[in-house]
């Protein structure tokens, strides 16, 4: 079983997994955008959440249309149980080369 995120795919796992209930492309992008102050398009964000849930990792639904959207719907991301696995895995694994790294002695 496949578990390997790309460092934006896994930017963008954990973003819809605290997001929880309302995860879209478009507060995704933001967060990045203003949290992370990377540069991001749109279409990148969408590109990794369709790659993410054809993996296993999220699931989708389209939300309900809103006027502020100009009766548009929008597609609801959530965090599947794999997705989660692929998480702690990516976790563990930065942790493990994390405590390679020899630490200063103190004397």
């Amino acid at each position: 079983m496949k578990l390997h995120l790309g460092e934006f795919e896994e930017i963008v796992l954990l973003l819809v997994a605290a997001n929880d209930k309302d995860a879209y492309g478009l507060t995704i992008a933001n967060t990045i955008e203003k949290d992370l102050k990377r540069n991001v398009t749109l279409s990148s964000v969408h590109t990794a959440l369709y790659r993410l849930e054809e993996k296993g990792f999220l699931e989708s639904e389209v939300g309900g249309a809103t006027k502020a959207r100009g009766g548009r719907s929008k597609r609801i991301f959530k965090i599947t149980s794999r997705g989660k696995q692929a998480l702690e895995t990516s976790r563990d694994t930065r942790n493990m080369l994390w405590d390679m790294i020899q630490k200063p002695s103190i004397q």
